[in-house]
């Protein structure tokens, strides 16, 4: 009898821990968004933001994007490590600067030296002339490369105004880092804006609606605060919370801090990244018994880096969210 007990007792064990690991999934991915990172940035959708006071750390890169990864050639093109690139660069001055070490490689090897044939006056003279053009396109590059980045700094870094007394602050001037490559040509190109005190105003906002929404598993209320593709991916959450038999409710969301990331125009649109720590109440419950489910976070703060898009030179409430990242 008593085995027959121990072997009960174990197999309500067993059944108890198998239901947990099944809410497991869903208690892991509790809030807004699951604690992932998705979404797009525009061009710079595969590039870090710049770290914040907020987020002093990396963010983390997208786990599910619609926006299209860079070739694998791409990385080191787009890598900040100067205009033209590698060594020599690319374009006219990696070809002039190549063809003047390939032709004293083919001296060396026929047996004429490094400059084998050129001893000539007339030779000489066009070996100066190719060393000044080298010379002063890298002078060029190096001149526009420096006013370039002082541009951006400038640009980035904007304040809201004296009397805002939004959590948000505008961001310190860290250098921005890519996930393994650096920005595109395109998001290179991209033009700084300036945030308002009323842009702070309509993030803080939107942080705390669309997260009601959410609770209320208002779908179409999210469509109107988020762009189509974080809509999809809030249906998907869902729709897998509906299937598990579970309801996230979010409630009490409070912004404690905020700073900008950055801001910028690209094309027809305008991005605003920012960095927000907030506090709110995140709760899995059962569907059918309302009653939370175990694990179930309750009372916690996070720090996230939301990314919002809206039509160039719209007003505020034109934002809409257009990605979540997570601290890495």
């Amino acid at each position: 009898m008593s085995r027959f007990f121990a072997l009960r007792r174990g197999s309500l064990f067993s059944f108890a821990l198998a239901a947990l690991l099944a809410l497991a999934p869903a208690i892991a991915e509790a809030r807004m968004g699951g604690g992932g990172s998705f979404g797009s940035r525009g061009s710079r959708s595969w590039s870090a933001p710049p770290s914040t006071r907020t987020m002093p750390g990396q963010a983390s890169p997208f786990e599910r994007s619609a926006a299209p990864r860079p070739a694998p050639g791409m990385a080191g093109a787009t890598s900040q490590q100067g205009a033209f690139g590698g060594a020599f660069g690319r374009g006219m001055l990696g070809g002039l600067a190549g063809g003047l070490l390939g032709a004293g490689l083919f001296g060396l090897l026929t047996g004429h030296g490094l400059f084998g044939g050129m001893m000539g006056f007339m030779s000489i003279i066009g070996l100066l002339l190719q060393i000044a053009l080298i010379v002063f396109l890298a002078r060029m590059a190096f001149n526009w490369w420096t006013r370039r980045n002082a541009n951006v700094m400038a640009g980035a870094g904007h304040r809201p105004s004296p009397g805002f007394t939004s959590p948000f602050t505008a961001r310190a001037p860290f250098g921005a880092a890519g996930f393994g490559s650096g920005a595109s040509l395109e998001a290179a190109m991209a033009t700084p804006i300036k945030i308002a005190a009323e842009d702070f105003n309509a993030f803080e906002r939107l942080l705390g609606e669309s997260q009601a929404a959410y609770s209320r598993e208002d779908l179409g209320a999210l469509r109107g605060m988020s762009t189509p593709e974080m809509a999809s991916y809030f249906d998907d959450e869902l729709e897998e919370n509906r299937r598990k038999g579970v309801i996230n409710r979010v409630s009490d969301v409070k912004l404690l801090q905020g700073d900008l990331s950055e801001a910028w125009r690209e094309g027809v649109d305008e991005y605003a990244t920012v960095a927000m720590r907030f506090a709110l109440n995140d709760v899995i419950e059962d569907r059918a018994t309302g009653k939370p489910a175990p694990g179930s976070p309750g009372p916690t703060e996070t720090s996230e880096a939301w990314t919002f898009r809206r039509p160039a030179g719209a007003g505020p409430q034109e934002w809409k969210l257009s990605a979540i990242q997570q601290a890495a």
